[in-house]
């Protein structure tokens, strides 16, 4: 089992590519750093987790609701994964399952007006947590950041 701190992987990078090894690094520990804030935030605030927010917030996206199957694959999880999730939710009245025309077995999963309201503060909150996470950089800094992490997405899709 690996012990070492996330802030440790950078000092462990020891090859020719050593500087690249180092950047990725940090942007997987600048990643987990601001996930494991936003996980706390929610936790303590909301009492809830990053994946229930983020099924929420595709379903506000789609005020008419979507598929199950549809959302597993936008969150990249399997259909037990959003059933689970779902249930919970439904159970707590934050979202509703609908039948589907036409397929008896498929549900469409849509926010209750409830669950859209709860749905705005989480948003503000997270929105606000990301805010801070940047606090550090200057709008040229954060442009610039921006640009760059842009090439390297593209030349990811690029790849392909």
């Amino acid at each position: 089992m690996n012990t070492a701190s996330p802030l440790d992987l950078e000092a462990r990078a020891h090859s020719e590519h050593a500087h690249e090894l180092r950047l990725w690094l940090r942007l997987l520990t600048c990643s987990q750093l601001i996930e494991k804030r936003v996980r706390t935030g929610l936790r303590e605030e909301f009492d809830t987790t990053l994946p229930r927010f983020d099924l929420m917030a595709q379903l506000e996206r789609h005020p008419d609701g979507l598929k199950m199957k549809e959302l597993s694959h936008r969150l990249m999880v399997t259909g037990g994964n959003v059933t689970g999730i779902t249930d919970q939710l439904v159970a707590e009245g934050l979202v509703e399952r609908l039948g589907v025309d036409g397929d008896r077995r498929a549900f469409r999963v849509r926010l209750t007006d409830h669950g859209r309201n709860a749905f705005v503060h989480m948003a503000r909150l997270h929105e606000q947590w990301i805010v801070e996470a940047f606090e550090g950089l200057n709008p040229r800094d954060l442009d610039s950041l921006h640009k760059l992490l842009g090439k390297v997405k593209q030349h990811q899709l690029d790849m392909k």
